[in-house]
């Protein structure tokens, strides 16, 4: 599955952050010295509060079908349509008056910073209507703007009304949402956020490009959406669950100890963690609470003497309760996050704090060392403005997470487990794509929409051992779709309700995943049933040749996914093609799809990030025709040590070692643009597909499966 430049220049990659800040505006002026509004002649004390942020929600690993913005159940997909938003622009309008404000920003994230949401916390989608997991929205009094990338410029301008202007971040000229506030919005203006929402980096730097103009962030406590949106769903509170030893290779107790040695280290009074992946690695626990995404709502703060985790408890296990007892960890209310933030802010002695991140002994900006965090509380750029406000000024120093560099780094265990998980999730496709081209080849048989196709491959996926769920919505589309969903919208998912036949005489793209127990899967495959054209044949070509690049290389220790990106586009730049999206994401293990800090792409972030042992990452070049057809080809690969027959400068070498099981379409490849390694290379990894899956499914009895992967998998 892919991912793209986040909207967010200084993140890594978008996943948690936190905080709800009260019910009135703050008071006073901050670290960051903002312009705030008063509270009132009175000026009451600031209050915090989490409680609005803490009901009941839906949308769960579990169950996944979804309630959308506008009350109706889309069965876990994304429909492209459009939402009149004229009453809910009219209604927030008058929300910026009454709080003195000039201009209202809607990002994409919650509290958390997460990816993917629970449907309560989806407030640009309900704004805007444009669904997409990636955008941010910024209302002026007599404008309505939408920003994203280059996955989503089809699917933002179809599901858009005519109050919106599409912003396509990327291309020439569009500048980021950032940027928009800082050059375009008039001078003077007066921009109200949610302090909980947006980052502590943002602000940051928000605060250096508004100053000059007299323009100024006015954080507003009651986020503005949420007052228009009187149909809001509840937030979840699922069961969670310890995740065994077994399957985790190392216990809560460890990874509680590897963290205290870092704060140790770095001579820091704590840290505060926020995103959602992070605290269920860091307590091995795992929840429900976000669709395909096995985490739960909560945050962790841990001292040289403490650890506690603001949870809501009635959610625990008495299993999750003893097992976090036994490693030390003490419960707390998810809501009092922000009491026990200002009492450690209070612990730490007043200083100056230049937050700058400094490099570790391999040069990552990830580590700092004392002097810089000496007696503060470490807090990742990702952070919510609500926590650094409540830390205080000077309590806090910025540093990517240590949380998730260790968690990027899979133990023997997590590793065995993506390779034993990669290969049941073979099984599950060459079952469904067996079925699929028999079912397209039987004239008598009625033809399966996009939509239904979907669902046989989560009823095989289902059937697996260890299967929890799948890790995103499954991307079935076949291009283009009567002009409504061309395959190349990048992240397109079929509609329940009129999604288009699966054709033979067209190109069929199928990205999906699954989550197990063992680890988390991620696959795309492109397949044409019919007979392709000369076009769609050499386009597909430039892209297994892109994506052998990136499994074969040989690179340097040191090296940085950024620097990788070219060798997955060679192929396509020699005939002036290419793709709007990154090469590759980290992929947690039984947990989020998208992971970082590691990724291969052109974004500057993944130059901060060496690749290392033990990371798991996507390898998914693709070619995307407007209203044609889309290609794309995803395997799995973990970062290994690589042999060779010199060791230049002592550093080390490494390479990639893919687990992704299922066979690459050779019909669709123009065997004359190969060279010889190529043809090497595919005929060396269908053999090992074969060997690995064929058995698997000769146990099951699926002769139908078994004759299709033989046939894929033949020698060219």
């Amino acid at each position: 599955m892919i991912t793209l430049s986040r909207l967010r220049p200084s993140s890594t990659v978008r996943h948690g952050s936190c905080v709800p800040i009260t019910r009135q505006r703050f008071s006073g002026t901050t670290t960051l010295n903002l312009k705030l509004l008063p509270r009132s002649k009175a000026s009451e004390p600031t209050v915090i509060s989490f409680r609005r942020h803490i009901q009941n929600c839906r949308p769960s690993l579990s169950n996944p079908r979804m309630t959308g913005i506008d009350g109706n159940d889309h069965s876990g997909t994304a429909e492209v349509r459009t939402v009149n938003t004229t009453e809910r622009l009219e209604r927030l309008r008058a929300l910026m008056k009454d709080n003195e404000v000039d201009v209202y920003v809607v990002v994409s994230e919650d509290q958390h910073s997460s990816e993917y949401l629970a449907e309560c916390d989806a407030r640009r989608a309900f704004i805007s209507g444009f669904d997409g997991s990636a955008g941010c929205a910024v209302i002026t009094t007599t404008g309505a703007f939408m920003f994203t990338d280059g996955r989503y410029f089809l699917q933002a301008g179809q599901q858009l009304d005519g109050n919106w202007t599409l912003m396509k971040q990327g291309l020439p000229g569009v500048p980021t949402w950032q940027e928009f506030l800082a050059k375009k919005i008039p001078k003077g203006s007066k921009i109200g956020i949610d302090p909980a929402l947006i980052s502590i980096s943002d602000t940051t730097s928000l605060r250096t490009t508004l100053t000059p103009r007299n323009s100024s962030l006015v954080p507003i406590a009651e986020n503005l959406v949420d007052k228009v949106w009187t149909s809001r769903p509840p937030r979840p509170a699922n069961p969670i669950h310890p995740l065994p030893l077994e399957y985790a290779g190392a216990s809560a107790s460890e990874k509680l100890g590897i963290l205290r040695a870092k704060l140790a280290r770095a001579g820091a009074t704590g840290v505060v963690v926020c995103l959602l992946d992070e605290v269920a690695w860091l307590v091995g626990m795992r929840g429900a609470d976000i669709a395909y995404n096995p985490v739960f709502f909560a945050y962790a703060v841990v001292t040289p003497n403490r650890a506690s985790l603001f949870i809501n408890s009635s959610q625990l296990t008495p299993e999750a309760q003893a097992s976090l007892k036994e490693a030390g960890w003490e419960t707390e209310k998810y809501e009092d996050i922000i009491t026990r933030l200002k009492e450690l802010g209070s612990e730490v002695k007043d200083q100056v704090d230049e937050e700058k991140e400094a490099e570790d002994e391999d040069g990552d900006e990830a580590q700092t060392t004392k002097g810089e965090a000496q007696g503060k509380v470490l807090i990742d750029p990702k952070a919510s403005f609500a926590v650094a406000h409540a830390l205080g000024d000077g309590k806090y120093h910025i540093v990517r997470s240590s949380v998730a560099d260790a968690k990027s780094i899979k133990n023997a265990v997590e590793l065995e487990g993506f390779r034993n998980s990669h290969i049941r999730d073979g099984i599950a496709l060459a079952r469904y794509f067996a079925h699929l081209e028999e079912h397209l080849s039987s004239p008598e048989q009625p033809k399966w929409t996009e939509y239904e196709g979907a669902q046989v491959l989560e009823r095989y996926r289902s059937e697996l051992d260890l299967f929890k769920g799948l890790s995103f919505t499954t991307i079935s589309s076949t291009g283009p779709n009567g002009g409504a969903n061309p395959q190349a919208v990048i992240h397109y998912s079929p509609p329940k309700r009129g999604s288009a036949e699966i054709k033979k005489e067209q190109m069929y793209l199928c990205d999906s995943g699954a989550q197990f127990l063992d680890g988390t899967t991620d696959v795309t495959r492109t397949w044409h049933f019919g007979t392709p054209t000369e076009e769609e044949k050499r386009a597909f070509t430039r892209v297994v040749q892109g994506h052998i690049a990136i499994d074969t290389a040989v690179f340097p220790t040191g090296t940085t996914g950024y620097l990788l990106d070219a060798f997955a586009r060679r192929a396509l730049w020699a005939d002036g093609l290419d793709y709007r999206h990154g090469t590759g994401h980290g992929v947690g293990h039984y947990l989020c799809v998208h992971e970082g800090p590691q990724g291969i792409g052109t974004r500057i972030a993944y130059n901060n990030t060496k690749l290392k042992e033990g990371m798991v990452l996507s390898n998914e070049p693709g070619y995307y025709e407007d209203g044609k057809f889309g290609i794309r080809i995803e395997s799995i690969v973990l970062v290994r040590k690589a042999e060779t027959p010199n060791d230049f400068g002592s550093r080390g070498y490494l390479g990639f070692e893919h687990v992704t099981m299922s066979p690459i379409h050779t019909k669709l490849i123009d065997v004359s643009l190969l060279t010889k390694t190529e043809r090497e290379w595919l005929n060396a990894y269908h053999k090992e597909v074969l060997n690995k899956v064929g058995p698997e499914l000769a146990k099951i009895g699926d002769a139908r499966a078994k004759a299709w992967l033989e046939k894929e998998c033949r020698a060219i």
